[in-house]
């Protein structure tokens, strides 16, 4: 948080605040929330990639795969250099691997639980 040099906020400035960072946070999870830009995320977590090799991961067409890959340089999962012509994509933050890592243990724990659950739909990818 940053220092102010007003007085503290209100409670309703304070809710403001708090929502503000919720709904950041929930952003956050939501560009993770595509199994295509998951999948591609994994991917990048081996090593820099090229477009083209994503698109070879992924399976799906090369416009598809920029607009995901535009989305993960975007919310700061991953970093975008050019080569050339081509396009060079890493992982910027080692907590990154870290995260997957994590949710991947937590869904493997919890996977009964996250196969019943009628309250989030199952993917369509």
């Amino acid at each position: 948080m940053t220092a102010h040099t007003a007085p503290s906020p209100g409670l309703a400035q304070a809710g403001a605040e708090s929502c503000s960072h919720t709904d950041t946070v929930a952003k956050f999870f939501r560009a993770l929330s595509d199994p295509t830009r998951l999948k591609l995320l994994e991917f990048i977590l081996d090593g820099e990639r090229t477009s083209a090799e994503c698109v070879e991961h992924a399976g799906i067409s090369q416009p598809r795969v920029s607009v995901h890959l535009s989305c993960l340089v975007d919310c700061g999962y991953v970093t975008a250099r050019r080569d050339g012509k081509k396009l060079r994509y890493a992982v910027g933050d080692p907590r990154v691997a870290d995260l997957i890592v994590l949710a991947r243990s937590l869904a493997a724990d919890n996977a009964a639980a996250l196969t019943c659950c009628t309250r989030i739909p199952a993917s369509q990818g």
